[in-house]
């Protein structure tokens, strides 16, 4: 449940951050909502169709033992109101219930659902009629793993933990975007991600929030995640069995500056810039396009290792950087720093004019290295700009690039550990 913008109501309505719509559920929802809350301790007022929470909010854990009830999920036949489209959400096994909602709200609608137990695949079977390439272009988009289809039947290889986080993303997703060609849907979802990472606050010294934010979003992704002793997150993932080159991704999680409080993002066409003090997309443009490269090579073709480096306090002289554990570069072959202004630059020198990176540390560790624009401009100014096109081409680059892997391969071999600079042909 989320607040609403908009209601059908006949006065328009402010609405605070508690405050929830629930004018298009049905009773019986809003019956076992309330029976939810009560159980969760949850303080909050009902006035018609308006629901004000007024207490912290209850954990997620506490919430699933609220909706919880013995035997739940073995109401098998009689998952539908017999007058409506709408299943019955106590009926249904808890994990999956409110991605089963999703798709009905969505107009895929279904017959029936298993949330796998937590021994087996999860599985939704859709009703005659309905569109399984639609069905399946939404979990491509909001899914980093590879749904299989069987006739009317959708199988998903997902743990009933990240059934819950589908169902969320899910609920970011409306008809219209559906009908969008997929390259579109995908690049509109990294603008909404590249926005919430832009407004997080995290100057040097004070990366505690952007932290958690890219671990929650990169440890499912990936095989091993840490922080070193400095506070950089290091993280690992082995694609497709290994057998190829050991890549790094770098980008580096604090700003020059804080964040502006109350400030807004404009954004004309392609082009972002803040309404006050500094944009910040200096390096979290670099954050955007890394998190979203962990989740595209879940869907790629290449066969290697790819080692994750976001990195603390790299704006007052690369010190996160300097204190990464040498064991953790030993094995890497090339390094991929975001982490440079314009949409064009390809810069394979350990440094460049007016500054560094991360990426004269890589390259003093003999590692062979590439830093490549991001999109920003004027950085560490009030005139910091993102052309966030070009921020989202470097996604596509990158990509490419490890599609490419066999050339890569092919160009790192036999090369000297000691040349720092990386010069490829992609």
């Amino acid at each position: 449940m989320t607040p609403k913008n908009n209601m059908k109501a006949t006065q328009p309505r402010e609405y605070s951050k508690n405050e929830f719509d629930l004018f298009n559920e049905t009773e019986e929802n809003i019956e076992f909502l309330i029976e939810c809350l009560q159980k969760a301790g949850a303080n909050f007022t009902r006035q018609h169709f308006f629901l004000t929470i007024h207490s912290e909010p209850v954990t997620e854990k506490e919430w699933l033992a609220a909706a919880d009830f013995p035997h739940r999920g073995y109401g098998e036949g009689l998952w539908f109101h017999a007058e409506k489209e709408e299943p019955k959400i106590r009926e249904l096994d808890l994990y999956i219930s409110g991605l089963v909602r999703q798709l009905n709200r969505l107009e895929l609608f279904t017959m029936g659902s298993c949330d796998g137990h937590g021994k087996r695949y999860a599985s939704i079977i859709f009703r005659p009629g309905v569109s399984m390439d639609k069905a399946a272009k939404l979990f491509s988009i909001i899914s980093d793993k590879k749904v299989r289809v069987r006739n009317q039947r959708l199988i998903l290889p997902h743990s009933r933990e990240e059934l819950l986080e589908l169902a969320e993303k899910a609920l970011n997703i409306d008809g219209a975007t559906l009908e969008l060609e997929t390259e579109e849907i995908e690049k509109q979802l990294f603008f909404d991600q590249l926005e919430e990472i832009l407004n997080i606050n995290g100057e040097s010294g004070n990366e505690g929030k952007i932290c958690k934010h890219a671990e929650k979003i990169l440890a499912p992704l990936v095989d091993h995640l840490t922080f070193d002793s400095k506070g950089n997150i290091l993280a690992q993932k082995r694609y497709r069995g290994g057998n190829g080159p050991t890549i790094l991704l770098n980008a580096h999680l604090d700003t020059v500056l804080p964040i502006d409080p109350g400030r807004i993002i404009i954004k004309e066409k392609n082009i972002w810039t803040s309404s006050s003090g500094i944009l910040g997309a200096d390096d979290r443009a670099g954050v955007a396009v890394l998190l979203q490269m962990a989740k595209n090579l879940e869907k790629s073709r290449f066969s290697g290792t790819v080692k994750f480096i976001l990195t603390v306090e790299e704006e007052i002289g690369l010190v996160g950087a300097q204190h990464v554990d040498e064991y953790f570069l030993w094995d890497v072959d090339a390094a991929v720093v975001l982490d440079r202004r314009g949409t064009g630059d390809i810069v394979v020198s350990c440094g460049t004019n007016g500054g560094s990176s991360d990426t004269r540390i890589w390259a003093a560790q003999g590692i062979q290295s590439v830093n490549l624009s991001v999109g920003y401009f004027n950085e560490h100014t009030s005139d910091e700009k993102l052309d966030v096109e070009g921020c989202y081409n470097m996604v596509k680059l990158v990509e490419a690039v490890f599609e490419r892997a066999r050339e890569l391969r092919r160009a790192l071999t036999g090369r000297d550990r000691k040349n720092c600079i990386l010069q490829t042909n992609f």
